[in-house]
């Protein structure tokens, strides 16, 4: 596994996304059988990094997620747990109790890194960040970070914070650059920010074009591994997949250790 250190801390640079444990936006505990047997199998393989949010699955990704690694008995300063307050819960008091509770599904006392899911409309974000640097005083979240939010919104969280935001969350993949177009990718690389991508196979549904088939045959791996190896090869570029299937779990980890050449990266980047 490669990882990428930052202040105080150490990120595996594939780690594994929660949303559809469990269910979709709302629970479904039908589906608790494969949610658990694939969080199980992240654990077994050596997963470290855990993305949820309270949105997922309305908590219960949460809860599934700490049931998952309680039953592996992995201990808990082996793990990055990272979740998130939606955006209809960032006033002073809804945040420190959707911490509460996040913690309380989880059933941890502290989070390594929490973020705002989303901006809200006309939100308040001095209000919200009052919240969030109380969390860290006491104890209850060790990071902060954002997600989902533009360059003046992440400008203002970093303004806001008391401690150094150490993500912005995007959906980030070969065939989604809008934020290396915007210019979020390099300003995150030049101050010192992880950049988190999530979709980074488009949830599956990546579009497999000739150079990626062709790197991908050449190297027996998977057009899905090559294309999560050309995430990771960007500086500060974290990154968290998400899959129910044993097989892909295996194969979204082990992409961390395909040492993809420049020139591939390039005839990546540049292809359309």
């Amino acid at each position: 596994m490669k990882y990428e250190s930052i202040f105080n801390l150490t990120l595996p640079k594939i780690g594994f996304g929660t949303w559809r444990i469990g269910g979709g936006s709302s629970s479904t505990p039908a589906t608790d059988p494969t949610s658990l047997a694939a969080l199980t199998s992240a654990l077994t393989l050596g997963y470290a990094h855990f993305d949820t949010s309270e949105m997922y699955a309305n908590g219960h990704a949460e809860e599934l997620l700490g049931l998952a690694i309680r039953a592996s008995n992995a201990p808990r300063e082996s793990l990055f747990i990272t979740s998130k307050v939606m955006p209809s819960h960032l006033q002073y008091e809804q945040v420190l109790t959707a911490c509460e509770n996040s913690l309380r599904r989880l059933r941890m006392d502290y989070l390594d890194l929490y973020l705002i899911h989303w901006p809200q409309a006309r939100m308040n974000l001095e209000n919200t960040f009052r919240a969030l640097n109380e969390l860290v005083k006491n104890g209850k979240v060790k990071n902060l970070g954002v997600s989902n939010f533009n360059m003046k919104l992440l400008k203002q969280a970093q303004e806001l914070s008391e401690t150094p935001i150490v993500t912005n969350q995007v959906p980030y993949s070969l065939s989604d650059r809008s934020y290396v177009k915007n210019g979020m990718l390099d300003y995150c690389q030049q101050n010192d920010m992880l950049f988190t991508a999530y979709s980074p196979i488009d949830e599956g549904n990546l579009k497999i074009n000739v150079a990626l088939d062709e790197i991908a045959k050449a190297r027996h791996a998977t057009p899905y591994q090559i294309a999560l190896a050309w995430v990771i090869s960007q500086p500060r570029v974290v990154t968290i997949p998400m899959s129910a299937n044993p097989k892909h779990i295996a194969e979204n980890f082990n992409a961390a250790d395909i040492e993809l050449t420049q020139q591939e990266i390039e005839r990546l980047t540049t292809f359309e």
